[in-house]
């Protein structure tokens, strides 16, 4: 008989669950409260002026060719990831062409170049970078779990720390530097700036959604699991999972397994209330702090000379990127400005983005501010993160869950997989 598995939560871990319990010939239930699947990377609905409607996401999500698991279940499911993702190798320049940018070439040479030809900076700044990326290497990319990227970063120079180290740093962890987990930030960098990547990509290529999330997997994810017999319960919220004698019920419904692959405050809440012996997980579930992203949809801006751009940051400049949607399927005109690591509220940050936008000659005019206020966890060091295994036969997977990265689509769908491969075979 096969095994009957509950996977509660239809986030892009949720759907990877579903997709390889499936594929192990479990027999899968899938749950999602909401009426979208796809969690905290999915699609939304934006008015534009004109009175047209247009698809974008709830955030603007950057993937890298790194992500190997998360292109290998694009593909499973139905999805070329390049018809659906737009490859540029790895660039941080501003809006004036200053800044890094990674040539085309194999791994570790395009970094090296990338480095000695980056604008704008000086052979001070470029040695310094050289010399730490040298150091880091020989260390195997590993350090004291108690450091932080700022201390991994004292002997660059200002201009590497703030045109590269920082950027990245908030666009990886989600975290600020000066708090972010330095052994975290050198295993990102040396998975993607050395890995191979999923073929033909290089680990270091930026990927950059040129359809809406929906359909880059969630949809098709879902369309997949229904044709191969997956209960797919859209918009079927669970209440209850409790434990008994011959294993486990969702809502009165009996399972072996039970996947939860919801947020972790759901997750504690879902298990405090099973019967299980978990009071440790629960624990560490509700100790973890999280991080807010903000994206701050507006109009009138001009045909950007790159799909992304780095933007110059300071205490009333929050945005880090902004993203022109045009060149990544959307109208003419529409900027996606990104603020990640955000604490203000969305009134604030919208009218420091136009003001910030306004400073670089643009006049935007703001159409929809989404804030995710528990998008990542706080990624600090030397954090102990929740475990895969909650008790016999209950289990939990998402970008939270303990991992080699930080909250990011490939973590939770490596947690996901990690979790199915865990199962006991029928």
């Amino acid at each position: 008989m096969a095994r009957r598995v509950a996977i509660v939560g239809a986030g892009w871990a949720g759907l990877a669950a579903a997709v390889a319990a499936v594929e192990r010939g479990c027999d899968v239930a899938l749950y999602e409260a909401t009426r979208t699947p796809g969690g905290r990377a999915r699609t939304l609905a934006l008015d534009m002026p004109d009175g047209r409607t247009v698809r974008v996401d709830n955030g603007q999500h950057i993937l890298i060719g790194a992500y190997v698991e998360t292109l290998r279940l694009m593909e499973r499911v139905g999805v070329r990831p390049a018809d659906v993702l737009l490859r540029l190798p790895l660039v941080l320049r501003d809006a004036q062409g200053r800044g890094l940018a990674l040539p085309d070439w194999p791994s570790p040479f395009d970094a090296a170049a990338g480095i000695l030809f980056a604008r704008g900076w000086t052979w001070r700044d470029k040695s310094s970078l050289l010399r730490a990326a040298a150091g880091w290497q020989r260390a195997g990319f590993a350090c004291p779990p108690a450091s932080t990227v700022a201390e991994l970063a004292r002997d660059l120079t200002p201009r590497v720390r703030e045109d590269l180290v920082d950027p990245l740093c908030v666009a990886a962890l989600n975290t600020p530097a000066a708090r972010a987990s330095g052994q975290v930030f050198l295993r990102v960098l040396r998975d993607s700036l050395f890995g191979r990547g999923h073929a033909p990509w290089r680990g270091s290529n930026l990927l950059l959604p040129r359809q809406d999330l929906g359909r880059v997997l969630p949809e098709a994810a879902t369309a997949w699991l229904e044709s191969h017999g997956a209960q797919v319960r859209i918009g079927e919220r669970v209440h209850a999972v409790q434990r008994d004698a011959a294993g486990w019920r969702v809502d009165g419904a009996a399972f072996d397994d039970v996947v939860l692959a919801v947020p972790s405050t759901e997750a504690a809440r879902l298990v405090a209330a099973s019967g299980a012996d978990a009071a440790a997980w629960v624990h560490a579930a509700q100790a973890l702090a999280f991080e807010a992203i903000a994206t701050v949809y507006a109009t009138g801006g001009p045909r950007l000379p790159l799909p992304m751009l780095a933007l110059r940051t300071r205490g009333d400049a929050p945005a880090q990127f902004v993203f022109d949607r045009s060149q990544l399927g959307g109208p003419a005109g529409l900027l996606a400005f990104v603020v990640s690591a955000s604490s203000a509220d969305k009134a604030t940050i919208e009218s420091q983005v136009v003001a910030q936008a306004r400073a670089l000659g643009w006049q935007v005019q703001p159409l929809q501010t989404v804030v995710e206020k528990r998008a990542t966890f706080a990624c600090t060091p030397a954090l102990q993160r929740p475990a895969h295994a909650i008790a016999p036969g209950l289990w939990a997977c998402g970008d939270y869950v303990d991992g080699p990265y930080p909250a990011t689509l490939e973590g939770a769908i490596r947690s996901a997989l990690q979790v199915v491969d865990s199962l006991p075979r029928s």
